[in-house]
């Protein structure tokens, strides 16, 4: 995560700009403009998480992004793509890292980062990654607190087996920010607001998450060729949301306050994975080949109060900062929703030469989900099951060269309808969704290029005119993704990505929105990071980011478009040893331009869209300050 470390990046969503291909500000992580469940895409470790919630980015040491449908590979999961985080582990060599830093307005930050190995040979090994930062951000009166403990633990039992323990107790409260911007019907979004005025954050309304996780796993080889990976992860998720959001409900910028708009206050995720992986020879035919299993318990609880508290109204020209309100008692709340999934999966990578491979793979998948109300009674239920193939021919013409075309069939749980529709809380049968994709890969000295074409197809749903929520049309969407990551030359590296996608929605049976562009998605994206060390001064490494998104729209129909933007962000560190002790001074100023812009925009609801025709949005923040001091001891 040197990256996330040089960058001073604070939370996992804030990586996600620096590839083009995913959308993750302010939403939950997606790729290729395709929306993410809450569990199913989001792992650590390989086990399913809720994805809800902000994960401190200082307890993993990398994330791992897979474009595309993995059913075959994960169990049922939207085609947004997976996205895994993976823990930091104890080190060879003892750590002791500390970090103290400043943010705009006087959020201060501290952290420890430490590592030794204990017993004969280092057998046991300990990890503890912890954080505080507290203080105003950039709306004044406002608070940002992140508060991290993280426990990493393995012992190596036998030369074989390794056994890992983790656990991680996060609070995050962002109070006094902007909230969400919804818009009434036939309304367009206006010109982005000033982010730092008071009235659009709100000093008493915000996020206050509470995230407990614990896991274990076991890694056990079978001589050179056959390994075990077995693990289980319980995690729950505890959200005081009063994030307001401002209706606007007119052209000249009259806007209606609510708060509390978050229908659950507690997601408990039980998941499992285990999995064997080996090689065999077949005559001349090599085979790599996994069986395992994956799967989660996922329990929603519900406060008994519940339902959107109206504050008042204002305009976007002169916002208020409404008072708060008497507020629902989120830990006093019912089960709401149980949803369990389990699949069984089998692959095999089949090698007939040095230049020829093909991959195939498949998972039996069965769901299961339950919706109770606030009397405890059984109101709904839901079983499907289903298999979800792929499969890849994969080419290599030389050793620096691979080139691949996969085709990927997945099951994906139905929706529920949403609250206030005539099935409010039926859910609908499983979809499928399909994808092709054809890339290329080639190793340039040291730096690694890759290209890829795909197209992905998923049914859609929505509300529509008579108030009920169906399956009414298909989402396509076609792209093209380019990346550089290497370095250049021994002074200058470079991380680079652009992503071209046209999303389209099709047959709904209404010319208004048939051959749209999807809401929200931009069609171009870049980001490009170059850092260079300069000659004369080794210590010193200057870096600059810029990232680019074109216009979205902010309807279905396509009557209204959102200005896209570009930001620039420029870095500085300067690594330097002080009485033997490695020392890294760094300073960073974000979004340097001082723009103003719409970071998301988004579909009013996790099932496409309603009446309104039109998505939501947020604000993000103006130009912003960091500069930390890192000390090894």
């Amino acid at each position: 995560m040197n990256l996330a470390e040089n960058q001073q990046l604070q939370s996992v969503r804030e990586l996600f700009r620096y590839i083009p291909s995913v959308q993750g500000e302010n939403i939950r992580p997606q790729s290729r403009g395709l929306q993410a469940g809450v569990v199913q895409n989001t792992h650590i470790d390989g086990l399913n998480i809720a994805a809800t919630t902000d994960y401190a980015i200082e307890q993993f040491e990398r994330i791992e992004v897979l474009n595309g449908l993995a059913g075959a590979l994960y169990g049922p999961a939207s085609p947004a793509g997976t996205f895994n985080y993976v823990f930091k582990r104890p080190t060879a060599q003892p750590l002791n890292a500390l970090t103290f830093g400043y943010n705009t307005q006087g959020s201060l930050i501290e952290r420890a980062d430490l590592s030794r190995r204990f017993g004969n040979d280092g057998i046991f090994g300990a990890r503890v990654n912890l954080l505080n930062q507290a203080g105003e951000g950039y709306v004044g009166d406002s608070n940002l607190k992140r508060q991290l403990a993280s426990l990493a633990l393995d012992a190596r039992v036998t030369p074989g087996t390794l056994v890992e323990s983790n656990l991680s107790a996060y609070q995050y409260v962002a109070t006094g920010f902007p909230g969400t911007f919804a818009l009434a019907k036939g309304i367009p979004f206006p010109s982005p607001p000033d982010p730092t005025m008071k009235g659009y954050g709100l000093k008493w309304a915000g996020d206050d998450n509470v995230t407990h996780i614990g896991s274990g796993r076991l890694l056990q080889d079978f001589g050179n060729d056959w390994r075990l990976t077995a693990g289980v992860l319980y995690m729950t998720n505890d959200r005081a949301s009063t994030v307001p959001t401002d209706t606007i409900t007119s052209t000249t910028g009259a806007y209606t306050a609510t708060t509390v708009n978050t229908t659950f206050s507690l997601d408990t995720v039980l998941s499992n994975s285990a999995s064997l992986n080996g090689k065999l020879r077949v005559g001349a035919i090599t085979n790599d080949l996994f069986i395992g299993t994956t799967g989660f318990t996922w329990q929603r609880y519900t406060p008994f109060r519940t339902g959107a508290i109206t504050l008042g109204k204002a305009t976007l020209a002169n916002p208020i900062a409404f008072a708060q309100p008497v507020l629902p008692d989120f830990n006093n709340r019912f089960h709401a929703q149980t949803t369990t999934q389990q699949s069984i999966s089998f692959g095999d990578t089949l090698g007939f030469s040095d230049h020829l491979s093909v991959l195939v793979a498949a998972s039996q998948s069965w769901i299961r989900a339950s919706n109770i109300n606030r009397t405890g009674v059984l109101t709904s239920r839901y079983a499907a099951d289903g298999i979800s193939p792929t499969a890849s021919l994969i080419y290599k013409p030389f050793a620096n060269m691979t080139a691949y075309l996969t085709f990927a069939n997945s099951l994906q749980q139905g929706d529920a309808a949403p609250a206030g529709t005539v099935n409010a809380g039926d859910a609908l049968a499983p979809y499928r969704s399909t994808e092709w994709e054809a890339g290329y890969k080639i190793d340039v000295a040291r730096v690694n290029l890759a290209l890829a074409l795909y197209q992905i197809r998923r049914p859609y749903p929505f509300v529509g005119p008579n108030n009920v929520f169906a399956i009414r049309g298909q989402q396509r969407n076609r792209g093209i993704e380019i990346s550089a990551n290497g370095r250049v030359t021994n002074a200058l590296n470079v991380y680079a990505g652009l992503s071209y996608i046209d999303p389209k929605l099709f047959d709904t049976g209404a010319v208004a929105t048939t051959d749209k562009q999807i809401l929200g998605l931009s069609q171009m994206t870049f980001d490009v990071l170059l850092e260079y060390r300069l000659p004369f001064l080794p210590a010193l490494t200057l870096s600059t980011n810029i990232n680019h998104a074109s216009r979205r729209p902010g309807n279905y129909t396509n009557t209204d478009f959102v200005d896209g933007y570009t930001l620039v962000d420029l870095d500085a560190r300067y690594q330097m040893h002080v009485t033997g002790r490695p020392v890294a001074l760094r300073l960073a100023v974000d979004n340097i331009g001082d723009q103003r812009y719409w970071a998301n925009i988004a579909p009013t609801g996790q099932n496409g869209y309603n009446s309104t025709d039109s998505g939501t949005g947020t604000i993000d923040a103006p130009r912003t300050f960091r500069a930390s001091i890192e000390v090894g001891l």
